[in-house]
C-alpha cells in the first residue's frame, strides 16, 4: 500500500536550507533519509518544496477567482516536502516515518495514497 508522508517544517527549517552554516547538515539529513527509503525498496517519489512565501493560493468566491500570495494556512509549520512510499501496511509506514528528520523537530503527516484510477 502506498502512503504519502507530508513534511511540515518550521520557519527555521526553511531558513536552514539556505544558511551557509547550516545547509549542509540540513540537506545531509534528508539525503540520508531518502537513501534509506531507496535502499529499503519502498521509495516511490519525493521532493522538497520551495518555501511557503513562494506559494500562490487560488480560491473561487462568487464565481470569481481570488489570488493570494503565500500559503493557504497562516501557521507556524508549513508543508516543506513529501515522500510517497510503498509498504505492506500503516505500521511499517509509521516505523519508517519515525526516522524522518522532520519527526524530531516538526510534524510528519502520514496518509494513504489513493490507488491509480483506470
Amino acid at each position: 500500500m502506498k502512503y504519502m508522508l507530508l513534511i511540515y517544517e518550521k520557519p527555521q527549517d526553511f531558513a536552514d536550507r539556505s544558511d551557509p552554516a547550516k545547509s549542509a547538515a540540513y540537506w545531509a539529513g534528508w539525503s540520508n533519509y531518502g537513501r534509506m527509503l531507496t535502499e529499503a525498496g519502498v521509495m516511490v517519489d519525493g521532493a522538497g518544496l520551495q518555501p511557503p512565501e513562494t506559494a500562490t493560493t487560488v480560491t473561487l468566491r462568487g464565481g470569481e477567482r481570488q489570488i493570494q500570495d503565500g500559503p493557504y494556512a497562516d501557521t507556524k509549520e508549513q508543508i516543506g516536502g513529501f515522500y510517497v512510499i510503498d509498504v505492506p501496511d500503516l505500521d511499517t509506514a509509521l516505523e519508517l516515518t519515525a526516522s524522518c528528520p522532520a519527526a524530531a523537530s516538526g510534524v510528519v503527516e502520514v496518509r494513504p495514497y489513493p490507488p491509480a484510477r483506470a
